[in-house]
């Protein structure tokens, strides 16, 4: 479904990304990983547009450029300015807001599909709340309903499950699992280790280039994290309180 073919990105003259090649199926659910600085969050800003790279980035065989509206972005909550004075109910509108044009009032059709998608990550009673005043896991409910909302084919999320309480856990990894079983394509940034990666289908080790691509047990092997993390190995392990699957 998703294909990146070749992709590079430099920031004055420093190579963020060298070469990266890979491939999303229809109802994959993949993780990103990767130390600091390894260039996740520059490869989700060009799929999204919002670098220049060189490379190519296919949605289905056809450039993402000309399709840009199959492809929602859950961003992480530090990136949110929660004093804004935006409603849940208005947050979530914007997906259909840049459906409809801007400047012209969502329809009863729209105003349907937000509905269901507040009551989807069971926030429809928080509709008229300041997003403020929410805490951080109907915060990050909100964002993920206002992907909903949108209708895609591409979901990329960035750090989603940080910061969360057990009931927001539950209520995404429900909702990511009838994605996935809708044909709909997951793409997460994360920075979990240990069981909790068991929970993707694949993975992806990224450190400016891919160093690796396959099932979790076979990913996260200690030759392909000592190759990933160099000597901030062991600081990683001991901030994630983990062991690799694998020796």
């Amino acid at each position: 479904m998703l294909a990146v073919q070749n992709l590079s990105v430099n920031y004055r003259g420093i190579e963020a990304l060298t070469g990266v090649s890979l491939t999303l199926q229809a109802g994959e659910w993949v993780g990103l990983i990767g130390p600091n600085g390894a260039g996740k969050s520059t490869l989700v800003k060009a799929i999204l547009g919002l670098t220049p790279y060189r490379g190519k980035i296919l949605l289905n065989g056809v450039s993402l450029r000309r399709q840009r509206r199959r492809v929602a972005y859950v961003p992480q909550r530090s990136q949110i300015d929660w004093d804004y004075p935006i409603t849940a109910w208005n947050v979530v509108m914007m997906a259909q807001t840049m459906a409809l044009g801007w400047g012209r009032s969502p329809d009863v059709k729209a105003k349907k599909i937000v509905s269901a998608a507040l009551d989807r990550v069971e926030m429809l009673p928080f509709r008229n709340r300041p997003i403020g005043q929410l805490s951080g896991g109907q915060q990050q409910r909100i964002f993920l309903a206002r992907a909903l909302a949108q209708h895609p084919d591409l979901f990329l999320l960035d750090e989603p499950f940080s910061g969360i309480d057990k009931k927001t856990e539950a209520i995404m990894l429900s909702i990511f699992a009838d994605l996935s079983g809708q044909g709909k394509t997951l793409l997460v940034c994360s920075h979990e280790w240990g069981e909790a990666l068991n929970r993707y289908h694949r993975l992806l080790l990224l450190n400016r280039r891919v160093l690796a691509n396959d099932t979790p047990q076979a990913v996260m092997t200690m030759d392909n994290i000592q190759q990933a993390y160099g000597e901030n190995i062991q600081a990683a392990m001991h901030d994630q309180n983990v062991i690799p699957f694998a020796c």
